[in-house]
């Protein structure tokens, strides 16, 4: 029986994809937010409207993906933060790892000497790994990680789609 190849290319190239993560790429921090959209607009329930076709939500997306990207990128953070507060497990398991990286990061290759016992930092990385390593199994970070790419992406594409375009943008692609 012969597979069906769906070519990848065709799907992310109506939406532009590698230009978004282009631009995304290339601004600083700084950047990025500058253009964020005010409250005002970004929850303005008078555009509110449901799509007639799947052509029209298209262009919706298109045009709210990078009208609104930045708020989209402070939407994604802020679930971030709830999903690493809600699994306490794996916020203890980054900030064990981050905190024992740094600390074994200041030793600068010198050995840790506690009483008459002296631990090499390949030692210490080791002993790190062994501790965080059953920790974060423990703590499901692909169930997380998973219902991060689920709750983000019904909460942009929802809002994408539902979020209709400004009455001066919809008439600009007309020919008159």
């Amino acid at each position: 029986m012969s597979r069906i190849s769906i070519p990848i290319d065709v799907l992310t190239s109506r939406l532009n994809m590698g230009e978004r993560f282009q631009n995304f790429r290339s601004g600083s921090i700084a950047n990025r937010f500058s253009n964020l959209r005010p409250l005002s607009e970004f929850f303005d329930f008078k555009r509110l409207s449901k799509p007639q076709n799947f052509a029209e939500m298209q262009s919706r997306v298109n045009y709210n993906l990078g009208h609104f990207s930045s708020n989209y990128a402070v939407v994604f953070v802020m679930l971030c933060i709830y999903a690493l507060l809600t699994n306490p497990w794996l916020l203890f398991d980054i900030v064990f790892v981050v905190a024992g990286m740094w600390f074994i990061g200041k030793l600068d290759g010198r050995d840790l000497e506690i009483g008459q016992h002296r631990f090499t930092t390949s030692q210490l990385y080791t002993g790190l790994y062994v501790v965080a390593i059953p920790i974060g199994l423990f703590s499901s970070p692909f169930l997380t990680v998973m219902w991060l790419i689920g709750a983000s992406g019904l909460v942009i594409i929802g809002h994408a789609s539902l979020m209709d375009k400004p009455i001066d943008e919809a008439f600009s692609g007309e020919a008159v």
